[in-house]
């Protein structure tokens, strides 16, 4: 099997160790990719999340680079921090039984102590653009020797606002330097970075059905954007994953369903994209090692994560664009292991499922959940529960109550006699009171600690 790797270019240990790993095989940007990037040609390739890219670029890195010169040869520039962290610990993985040194050098970390690490000649750098800029500048990290340079998640970061950074890090470089750009998505805007910096790139675009994972079920779920908390709820106790990543688009939201979904009893750790690094370090460590069962984040924060065995993902807020989409479903079935991927949706957005849809190529499926599990909407168990008055718990919302029930009072006939409605014997009256007060106290008992959305909530049921 390491016959196939040794094929495309790759040296005899290198291929040997692949196949120890379990990867006997290059998935399909890898067999693209790694031709011309070892011919030293430019490259521009698209490829979905979870697919191989990382090694297709690294593969080729590791090739070149010599070990016995003591200065970055390569680098590697990253949107995020963790993506940064992740794609060293693969370039140790293969580099260091060539001796091949990686160091990362990102944001939100000590730049003395990064400053130090340099003396240990590293071959191979990972960072993001502002701290490789920075060292750049103040002459701490040279990198005129530098033949090669990948831009991962290429969109990213020059949707981040880093051009001119990426572009300085550039023209520090030796002139015939080769670029790759790798990303998932490559919008219009890329052609003038190509423009200007590229010669002549090879122009890699993996069938756009092959962008999202084939192992992977894409489901929604519709729901009145009042019933989200309790839809979410009912989803996660459907499902019941080991772990599970939530996304939102308003970062502003993220600490209210925090508080939302641990009133709920469960574990949640949060990801957000201003965190320092260590703060973010220790909350995917938490959420790696299963002490935290959820893990919300917004898109910028979750760019690139990769999480071994990720069995869900679920989109509180649906994703802005279909690539957006891609990179939210590529946390989850990656190299080839099964995955789901919820949508949480109103009744307005059924639209954006079906525009997805047709943009990917792939099937996007109404589930309603129904007595603690997801069925599809024309199961005849579903179907019946609707036709009984079940609507509201099969769709996905809250279950309501009956009119008269949720303003307080008791669904029934009218009292006999001459009496007239709504009016009530005085005999009655001090009871009625008394027990209204009483209702008062036990709410007031059940509401300490409770956040204050579920303390409105069961103010207007009173």
């Amino acid at each position: 099997m390491s016959g196939e790797w040794m094929k495309l270019g790759i040296r005899k240990r290198l291929a040997q160790q692949l196949e120890e790993e379990g990867l006997g095989e290059p998935t399909p940007v890898q067999r693209e990719a790694l031709p011309p990037l070892l011919a030293g040609r430019d490259v521009t390739a698209r490829s979905g999340t979870g697919t191989g890219k990382t090694l297709a670029y690294l593969l080729p890195l590791l090739e070149k680079i010599d070990p016995a010169r003591p200065v970055p040869q390569a680098v590697v520039i990253s949107p995020t921090q963790e993506l940064a962290m992740q794609i060293v610990r693969v370039a140790e993985r293969y580099g260091k039984p060539l001796g091949i040194r990686a160091l990362p050098l990102i944001g939100g970390a000590s730049l003395s102590r990064q400053v130090e690490r340099l003396k240990t000649h590293p071959q191979l750098v990972v960072g993001t653009p502002g701290r490789l800029y920075e060292l750049v500048t103040i002459r701490k990290l040279k990198l005129h020797e530098v033949r090669a340079v990948v831009v991962d998640e290429a969109d990213q970061v020059f949707a981040l606002g880093s051009p001119k950074e990426v572009e300085a890090l550039f023209g520090a470089m030796l002139r015939d330097r080769q670029i790759a750009f790798f990303s998932a998505t490559l919008p219009g805007p890329m052609a003038e970075v190509e423009r200007q910096w590229m010669n002549d790139p090879v122009r890699i675009d993996i069938d756009p059905k092959q962008r999202v994972a084939a192992g992977v079920d894409h489901w929604y779920v519709i729901s009145d954007k009042r019933d989200k908390p309790d839809t979410v709820r009912r989803l996660l106790h459907a499902l019941r994953p080991s772990s599970a990543l939530l996304f939102l688009n308003n970062t502003n939201e993220i600490a209210n369903w925090e508080a939302k979904l641990r009133f709920e009893g469960f574990t949640v750790e949060t990801l957000y994209g201003d965190a320092d690094k260590q703060k973010r370090a220790a909350t995917l460590e938490r959420f790696r090692s299963g002490r935290c069962r959820l893990l919300l984040a917004t898109d910028v924060a979750a760019r690139g994560l990769d999480i071994e065995g990720l069995p869900l993902v679920v989109q509180i807020d649906p994703a802005l664009d279909a690539d957006r989409y891609i990179h939210r479903a590529g946390r989850t079935g990656r190299m080839g292991k099964p995955g789901t991927v919820v949508t949480v949706i109103t009744p307005q957005e059924r639209f954006i499922m079906d525009k997805f849809g047709k943009q990917l190529g792939i099937g996007l499926e109404e589930r309603v959940i129904y007595k603690g599990k997801l069925w599809e909407p024309n199961d005849p168990e579903v179907r019946g529960s609707r036709r009984g008055g079940a609507a509201g718990e099969a769709r996905g919302g809250a279950v309501r109550k009956p009119a008269g029930e949720a303003r307080g009072g008791a669904v029934g006939p009218k009292p006999a006699g001459n009496a007239r409605a709504g009016t009530v014997p005085k005999s009655a009256a001090p009871s009625k009171a008394k027990l209204k007060q009483k209702r008062e106290r036990d709410r007031d008992r059940k509401d300490k600690g409770a956040p204050r959305w579920l303390k409105s909530k069961r103010q207007g049921e009173s």
